[in-house]
């Protein structure tokens, strides 16, 4: 990025007055501002505190698809970022931000780097972020992928199926609770067994709010409905917390059509022939006149 006639005429005046300060805005919206300055400094709305003993190491930038990439090493406190809300990964994924500024004029500043948080690690009271440049998206394989099941995640915008609709998921308090992985209810049947198996449980309430979790069964054993999760959520929950539960899809061609009635938008390709059609040959028996796969 450009840097402004301000800040440059301030760097080449020979005393300058220069700080590093880093904003970091989780997917949930919440913003936390820091500085390696000896006192706090604000713009733009944002609050940078310089209480947090947080560095960066060398920022290495480059032209092309190289990924740019940083580390920022700071101390865990419950007043900027505690090692309960890291296990949680409420920091997985976070935009961040970091400029060069001059403290004693914080208009005049340049972008250094602008990015997300990759691995996170915490021991011994400190934290360490590897942070990953924009380029890093730009590395990842995107395309049409040809195969039998769908390839649309249920709801976005290639299936286009409205998980709102009713039918689809419901809002229960937990009844009882495992290793922060298995759900029980007493009476909660009024979806068959297996409907929720491949979907998600996001918690709506208390410590672990906003979490969400991809669910591996759903089944009743003894008269209560059991859903386990394939990871644990990683946050404190109580009885009485409230989990939303949406519908799996197992991305067949048959459950979009007799589950969700969405066949219209089915991202899937479910008559491309199989390992044993290319491994076929001619035989002189039977009728090869091909035929219907769907009669």
């Amino acid at each position: 990025m450009g840097i402004s006639d301000d800040m440059n005429a301030h760097l080449q005046g020979g005393l300058t007055t220069l700080a590093r300060a880093w904003v970091i805005t989780r997917r949930d919206g919440r913003t936390y501002g820091f500085t390696d300055h000896d006192v706090d400094l604000e713009f733009d709305g944002v609050a940078f505190r310089a209480d947090t003993g947080l560095t960066a190491a060398a920022l290495e930038q480059s032209t092309g698809l190289s990924v740019d990439n940083s580390e920022a090493l700071g101390a865990l406190s419950d007043a900027s970022i505690s090692e309960e809300e890291i296990e949680a990964g409420r920091f997985d994924g976070a935009e961040v931000v970091a400029w060069l500024l001059n403290w004693e004029n914080v208009e005049q500043r340049t972008q250094l780097f602008r990015g997300t948080i990759g691995e996170m690690r915490r021991s011994g009271g400190a934290f360490q972020a590897e942070l990953r440049g924009l380029t890093e998206a730009l590395n990842r394989p995107v395309g049409r992928v040809y195969q039998k099941p769908c390839t649309a995640i249920l709801g976005d915008s290639d299936c286009g199926f409205d998980l709102g609709s009713g039918g689809y998921s419901s809002v229960q308090g937990i009844d009882e609770i495992s290793d922060r992985r298995v759900f029980s209810w007493d009476g909660f049947d009024e979806f068959e067994a297996g409907w929720f198996a491949r979907g998600r449980l996001t918690v709506t309430s208390g410590a672990a709010n906003g979490l969400t979790g991809l669910i591996k069964n759903d089944k009743f054993i003894a008269g209560k409905r059991v859903v386990e999760l394939w990871e644990p959520i990683r946050a404190e929950m109580l009885i009485g917390d409230q989990v939303h539960l949406v519908a799996g899809c197992d991305k067949r061609f048959e459950t979009c059509r007799l589950k969700f009635a969405n066949l219209l938008n089915f991202q899937g390709f479910p008559d491309i022939p199989g390992d044993d059609w290319l491994l076929s040959f001619p035989s002189e028996d039977g009728s090869n006149a091909g035929g219907s796969l769907r009669s």
